[in-house]
């Protein structure tokens, strides 16, 4: 009961930043509107959902298949939510090695990593079809303000749970705060 009063709370603080209000850029709007917070149930829901321990554990699992469904890579590495990466996108193939990771190009396609991880190496070796996932961004606001600040990112979400990082080099930078 708590848990579920604590979430209503947190909702209600955060009801100005949802389902994209105030995003003027449709390309943005559209992101935010149809792979963050998308509310339909997908197919592999029912079965992925029961992988989760916990509520938010299952809605970080849940974008992140929404979210390999949008930006369908070929390669990407293990992770505790590889199950919800690949039911996104049932062609990509999981490796356990960076290097392979990166492809040929030597630019990673869509990468995840908590706030403590080095996301130098990432930054260096993204490319405008990059999409990093930042977890935990609050433990360390001064590292993720550095990743925001750094001159190939262009686009960044701040999802409270999470922050996703985009490089899009024709766009202008931008911030957004999401209710997710």
């Amino acid at each position: 009961m708590k848990g579920r009063l604590n979430m209503l709370w947190v909702w209600l603080c955060r009801m100005g930043c949802s389902r994209g209000f105030g995003i003027q850029s449709p390309t943005d709007y559209a992101f935010v509107r149809y792979v963050i917070n998308e509310h339909w149930p997908y197919y592999a829901y029912d079965e992925l959902d029961n992988l989760a321990h916990n509520a938010t554990e299952r809605k970080l699992g849940r974008l992140y298949f929404r979210l390999a469904n949008w930006r369908q890579p070929s390669v990407m590495l293990r992770d505790e939510y590889e199950a919800w990466w690949h039911a996104g996108c049932r062609k990509m193939r999981l490796t356990d090695y960076p290097q392979e990771a990166m492809g040929n190009r030597g630019t990673f396609q869509l990468a995840r990593i908590t706030i403590e991880d080095d996301a130098d190496l990432l930054l260096r070796h993204a490319d405008e079809e990059s999409v990093l996932v930042v977890e935990g961004i609050h433990r360390n606001t001064e590292r993720w303000r550095h990743i925001k600040e750094c001159e190939q990112v262009t686009i960044t979400y701040d999802l409270y749970y999470c922050g996703i990082v985009l490089f899009d080099s024709h766009r202008y930078k931008h911030h957004y705060r999401v209710n997710f």
